[in-house]
């Protein structure tokens, strides 16, 4: 385990932005998770753990303890009986690719969830999801290492606190686990209808009718593709804000003032369309000159940097965003990515 020090951490954020760690290593192992936090501890330092920096980021002023890579890799499948399929997926396992492996073995459960870039590892923190799958659904055991209890623990999916794009690794006990697999309960077969409404759309624009892992992930990839920048590419975080969720007495005089407005009833709310309100307060294909940001062509949702210099401008450009989003619909949207 090789410890650098006043490594940038630019490289290790896809919007490309933040200053630098005080110390950042790679790890490939359970053992080497525990080495990384003993070395810290030893120290006195802080950590924190992170899997492709796709959902990340970096203040400019640094991380002033130790960055852990999390490179631990690992894909093991069980099956119970014909038709349930258990995958213990090491948390440094590109997402994608353990997706599409998957979908090669004929499993449903993830498909939908299909070029979400980072990391196996972070699919839990922020419970992700994408064209109505969410990876509470499928996941059953987390292991980390908690350091509460001074040891690697197993977390039931139902003690992970999901919620809408959140865990309780994000919010109560963020710092506390260092997530080194998880477990995921995945089907043999063929999805069922009906779909996710893009997914339903893309299906009959080009004339499918037989649903299977393969097909919905080909779709998704194809819908992904036509809206999303490629981070290798072009520099962005992916979705910049949550979709709002607000209650029955504030969509009412929503609904009544800008019609149609996009929603979607879910168990905790009406759902409503962030990259459309971001759209309505002006940001549609927005370059800001100012802060070397922008919003991009076919989603505004997302964030890019165009030739920012610092966090301190993406932060800015987000602001900007935020308060006229708030000044047009009483509404404050929540930023998606972790800054550290």
């Amino acid at each position: 385990m090789n410890i650098l020090d006043q490594a940038s951490l630019s490289a290790y954020s896809t919007m490309g932005l933040g200053g630098t760690a005080a110390h950042l290593c790679e790890v490939t192992s359970r053992m080497e998770v525990l080495g990384a936090l003993s070395w810290a501890q030893e120290r006195q330092l802080p950590v924190v753990m992170i899997g492709g920096g796709s959902n990340i980021i970096w203040s400019d002023e640094g991380f002033s303890g130790l960055v852990i890579i999390n490179k631990v890799l690992g894909y093991q499948a069980f099956e119970e009986d014909e038709t349930n399929v258990y995958l213990t997926i090491g948390a440094g396992e590109n997402w994608d690719s353990v997706v599409e492996r998957s979908v090669a073995a004929g499993l449903t459960g993830i498909e939908a969830l299909s070029l979400v870039p980072g990391s196996a590892g972070g699919t839990p923190v922020q419970n992700v999801g994408a064209y109505g799958q969410e990876i509470a659904q499928t996941l059953t055991t987390v292991e980390a290492f908690d350091t509460q209890v001074g040891d690697f623990v197993t977390l039931p999916g139902s003690d992970c606190g999901f919620s809408y794009r959140s865990s309780r690794f994000k919010t109560t006990d963020r710092g506390r686990f260092f997530i080194t697999s998880l477990t995921l309960h995945l089907m043999k077969g063929n999805p069922q209808p009906p779909f996710y409404g893009a997914l339903q759309t893309y299906f009959e624009a080009n004339g499918i009718n037989e649903y299977t892992p393969a097909s919905v992930r080909q779709a998704v990839i194809s819908i992904r593709n036509s809206k999303l920048p490629d981070p290798a590419i072009v520099k962005n975080t992916g979705s910049f804000f949550a979709n709002p969720i607000i209650t029955e007495d504030q969509f009412a005089p929503l609904a009544q003032a800008y019609d149609p407005i996009p929603h979607w009833p879910t168990d905790s709310g009406i759902k409503l369309s962030a990259a459309w309100l971001i759209e309505q307060a002006g940001f549609k294909d927005f370059h800001d000159p100012e802060t070397g940001m922008a919003t991009w062509p076919k989603q505004s949702l997302v964030l890019v940097n165009e030739h920012a210099k610092s966090t301190a401008d993406l932060l800015a450009f987000k602001q900007k965003i935020v308060d006229a989003v708030q000044a047009k619909f009483n509404l404050t949207l929540e930023q998606e990515p972790e800054l550290l």
